[in-house]
């Protein structure tokens, strides 16, 4: 593990934020970048940043779209900036450039402030600046990120980490949320606020990527249990029955199996325990429930089967990291 040198930071008039392009991504990461910290910003009467946007090559680079576009910039202008930013890698399966390597760690031994977005942790954790840290990446490939590199502890729930001088995001326009955070860093809220109220974005967004993760109520398909014939009866049984008090008891009595060997049987099949399981198809149901209609919170607790309002949104706001009325906020149709 690389080892932070205690060194006091500070913005200035000369503050540079450097962010890495290469051929064939995706600009909206990029963006994000260039928008918080590019454009001038003289009336908010602070030291603003200059942004560099740096490739290991000058000649032209494709981007998604079918466009082009080229920086004087190199790495050597990259590796010596106040803040790095990573905003993807090229391939999460494969090797690192070890330019941007090289970079990274220059950067990072010099003091710089490091930064990615959504997969640019790949890069980050290729360089070994990752080890024994808490990060994060876009969740599709949080998993990966760990296989990878096992000494990273991913953490695949929030929309940033903020580990110091090293700081990573999740996918896409969480990228937006750790730029701003940056800003609120740097200058306190009411300059962050400010610069939000221009993007028209929240100064803060609640909750954390949990929300945004696909999920469904889905059950085993026929046959897929290692053990015990009933446990797929088992849940299929308790999703026609999910707005119903149902017990582990019940969930035995219907795959013929006494209770001490369904939780084995059903541990085996599933790696999880009935009661969480329950909870997590519960929460599952909700989602759409809270997406498309207009019923009230409560209603929608008890109609997939949690015994009151407390107790659904406590529940939820755990696996999904806000609250259902927050949810219902950001995802009404």
């Amino acid at each position: 593990m690389l080892l932070d040198p205690p060194r006091p930071r500070s913005v200035t008039e000369h503050h540079t934020v450097a962010a890495y392009a290469f051929d064939g991504m995706s600009p909206f990461e990029l963006g994000c970048v260039v928008e918080v910290f590019g454009l001038p910003r003289p009336e908010l009467g602070v030291p603003w940043y200059e942004l560099k946007v740096c490739a290991a090559s000058t000649g032209p680079l494709r981007a998604v779209g079918g466009f082009t576009m080229a920086t004087e910039y190199g790495l050597d202008d990259f590796a010596a900036a106040d803040t790095v930013v990573v905003t993807a890698v090229p391939d999460v399966r494969g090797e690192v450039p070890a330019v941007l390597v090289s970079a990274l760690r220059q950067a990072h031994e010099r003091g710089a402030r490091v930064v990615s977005i959504c997969s640019g942790a790949f890069a980050l954790a290729a360089a070994g600046l990752l080890e024994g840290r808490r990060a994060t990446t876009h969740w599709r490939y949080a998993d990966l990120l760990a296989e990878r590199y096992p000494a990273v502890r991913v953490d695949p729930d929030v929309l940033y980490v903020d580990d110091g001088r090293i700081l990573t995001s999740a996918g896409s326009a969480a990228g937006l949320d750790l730029c701003l955070h940056l800003v609120r860093r740097d200058h306190g809220p009411t300059i962050a606020n400010a610069v939000a109220r221009r993007l028209v974005l929240p100064p803060h967004r609640e909750g954390g990527q949990a929300q945004f993760i696909e999920a469904a109520v889905r059950p085993l398909p026929a046959g897929s249990e290692s053990e015990g014939g009933g446990i797929t009866h088992s849940l299929n049984w308790a999703l026609e029955h999910l707005a119903a008090p149902i017990a582990v008891a019940d969930l035995a009595r219907v795959a013929h199996m006494s209770q001490r060997s369904y939780i084995r049987h059903f541990a085996r099949a599933t790696g999880t325990s009935p009661l969480r399981w329950l909870v997590a198809q519960r929460v599952a149901a909700a989602r759409p429930l809270l997406e498309t209609t207009d019923a009230p919170v409560e209603e929608v607790g008890c109609a997939v089967g949690f015994a009151d309002a407390a107790t659904f949104r406590h529940h939820f706001s755990r696996a999904v990291g806000t609250s259902p009325s927050a949810y219902r906020r950001t995802f009404r149709s």
